[in-house]
């Protein structure tokens, strides 16, 4: 494999080595199949495949998401593709009242192991049905797992890991970190579901981020520590499982958190995170806990109004010089 494998290419990777270990997975969506997909994240799995494994569908979300429902409780492991996160709305019912519910309801005599793969997220100036960050959607319904990957290596070990869950996972893929590039994982790659990463150690203040934000996290610890402030920042990776553990350790050796988020502030996962903090690892903190999120407001088209709404570098890094300062 090449030294350097990107975002994009980690999806259709990742896939692939499902694919290729366990007949059993099957991918279904709209242009998947010999388009590679709308961002190209499946380039080369219809060519390898073929039509058996690798279904083009209408355009139907309920259609997308059921069929992989039923797939899924008849043996089958299905990756269904949902073209934007914006549109799992059209299947809600699916997601929310049937998928999470059946295992639980039959007794475990059933399961559904399929993944929902989406493209999410903002940041390229696609508008108010195309930008949302919806994470914390799925976050409000039990049953469901939640894998949010920033880095080429992860997408693929974590892909790895939902393929082969026996439980229902969202995996959200972000769109602008699609062209994003990083070191191949060796073969067999599986990350764990609900494993955070400390992708960068300091003293001073813990950073959480997910997805998009990982980047953003970084930047501005770089730029801090041209101010003496050392930056921890924790890569969540998941939000179901949630590793509090990993995020409690860091603030043990920080004592000050702020969470950085691309969903909007009300309801977003920050708040989930922030609580439990609160809950179990309230004697940690020496200062109050800072939230930085998406504004509450639909998400603008032009570049300049969509910067306003979604945190950047320099709101994160005036959130952490304050809370540094306290």
């Amino acid at each position: 494999m090449a030294d350097v494998i990107s975002y994009r290419e980690a999806v259709a990777e990742g896939i692939a080595r499902e694919m290729r270990r366990d007949p059993s997975v099957v991918c279904l969506g709209e242009d998947i199949g010999e388009a590679g997909g709308v961002f190209k994240t499946t380039a080369g799995l219809f060519k390898e495949f073929g039509p058996q494994r690798v279904w083009d569908t209408p355009i139907s979300e309920q259609a997308i998401v059921g069929a992989a429902m039923g797939a899924a409780m008849t043996g089958m492991r299905p990756v269904a593709e949902i073209m934007f996160s914006d549109f799992l709305a059209c299947c809600w019912d699916y997601l929310a009242n049937e998928i999470p519910k059946v295992r639980y309801m039959t007794g475990g005599q059933v399961t559904v192991p399929l993944v929902v793969r989406t493209a999410n997220g903002g940041g390229l100036g696609f508008g108010a049905q195309h930008s949302q960050a919806t994470e914390n959607w799925a976050l409000t319904v039990p049953g469901l797992k939640i894998a949010a990957p920033a880095t080429p290596a992860d997408v693929i070990g974590m892909m790895a890991a939902a393929v082969r869950s026996d439980d229902p996972v969202v995996f959200f893929e972000h769109k602008g970190l699609l062209a994003s590039k990083g070191a191949p994982p060796p073969p067999d790659h599986v990350i764990e579901l609900g494993r955070a990463a400390v992708v960068r150690e300091g003293a001073d203040v813990t950073l959480v981020a997910l997805a998009s934000m990982v980047p953003v996290a970084l930047k501005a610890a770089e730029l801090l520590s041209g101010e003496g402030v050392e930056t921890e920042v924790v890569d969540l990776r998941c939000l179901v499982p949630l590793d509090v553990t990993t995020v409690l350790t860091s603030l043990g050796r920080t004592s000050r958190l702020v969470t950085v988020e691309e969903n909007p502030y009300q309801g977003g996962w920050g708040a989930t995170l922030v609580s439990v903090v609160a809950d179990e690892g309230f004697a940690l903190l020496d200062a109050p806990v800072r939230r930085v999120a998406g504004e509450c407001v639909p998400l603008p088209f032009a570049d300049a109004l969509e910067e306003r709404v979604i945190p950047t570098v320099e709101k994160v890094v005036a959130a952490v010089r304050g809370l540094a300062a306290y």
